[in-house]
């Protein structure tokens, strides 16, 4: 069976949520059947869709159940090219970068969720009783350049992936995604759940002037009436406003690497020299600190 996007889709499902099986060898009722089971009546339809693109059966679906056929044929021809489909024993097949993206999709909308704690946690998580299988799935969003965390649950019965930080949950949205709607929707609201700590200085002059005046408003602290400070978690917002200051106004400032009493790393920017507080003030973008000194 040569492997396309469908056929890469439909194993998934079948790793994941699925079944392919036959009567035991001792029952005298013959029977072979290949299916989904899943509540999702998209998910459902997608492999109902897929399946009828690979193999030319269309499968029967029970709305909120499953979609499944019943086919000696097309169950020799799985097993046989693929082996056993059941919890603990399936196994990822060799894809290219395009089509594992069509697997991992299928696998996480069977399989994966979207937890988020507001400004705290977002993560993506699959938990899964296949050890090798985990192994396999890791590896390949790790191709992706999407990184994860591998945990262990319930004493070893249980293998849990995590997509943890904005990068690789973006890298997760781009690369593979979710069809299953409300596992789609909250991956949205996971990345957008993250803070941008990165100042958007306008090219215009004249609109970057503005923003500098209101960012150095909003954030300057003035220290015993003799220097003023700016702090910013990302350094590159410390340099950018630097140079922009220099350019503009002549103004020096010094940028420090500080550590607050939990061990997180934030930078300072320091005005500390009076003739440069003045720059500032004769351009009306802070209000004159030396009053009453």
């Amino acid at each position: 069976m040569k492997f396309d996007k469908n056929l890469a889709s439909l194993h998934a499902y079948l790793c994941a949520d699925g079944y392919v099986v036959r009567n035991p060898p001792k029952q005298k009722h013959k029977y072979y059947r290949v299916g989904v089971r899943n509540t999702n009546l998209i998910l459902l339809k997608d492999f109902q869709d897929k399946f009828e693109k690979v193999f030319g059966f269309k499968s029967r679906l029970v709305e909120g159940q499953r979609c499944e056929i019943g086919s000696r044929e097309i169950y020799e021809l799985l097993t046989k090219e693929f082996g056993s489909f059941y919890s603990r024993e399936w196994k990822m097949p060799k894809l290219d970068n395009e089509l594992v993206c069509y697997w991992l999709r299928s696998f996480f909308d069977c399989e994966g969720w979207v937890y988020i704690q507001s400004h705290k946690n977002r993560q993506i998580g699959l938990d899964c009783v296949n050890e090798f299988g985990i192994d396999q799935i890791t590896k390949a969003l790790n191709r992706l350049g999407i990184k994860t965390t591998k945990q262990v649950k319930k004493n070893g019965l249980i293998f849990r992936i995590l997509i943890l930080g904005k990068e690789n949950i973006s890298k997760f949205k781009e690369k593979v995604g979710f069809l299953y709607p409300e596992k789609s929707n909250k991956l949205n609201l996971a990345i957008k759940d993250y803070v941008n700590y990165i100042w958007n200085f306008p090219e215009i002059e004249r609109d970057c002037k503005e923003f500098i005046k209101k960012i150095l408003k909003e954030k300057i602290r003035i220290r015993q009436k003799k220097y003023i400070r700016i702090f910013s978690k990302e350094k590159i917002n410390l340099d950018k406003l630097n140079k922009l200051l220099k350019k503009f106004y002549n103004v020096t400032s010094i940028i420090y690497e500080r550590v607050n009493g939990l061990g997180n790393v934030y930078y300072e920017l320091n005005i500390n020299k009076r003739e440069e507080i003045e720059k500032l003030i004769n351009n009306d973008i802070i209000n004159n600190i030396f009053e009453n000194v």
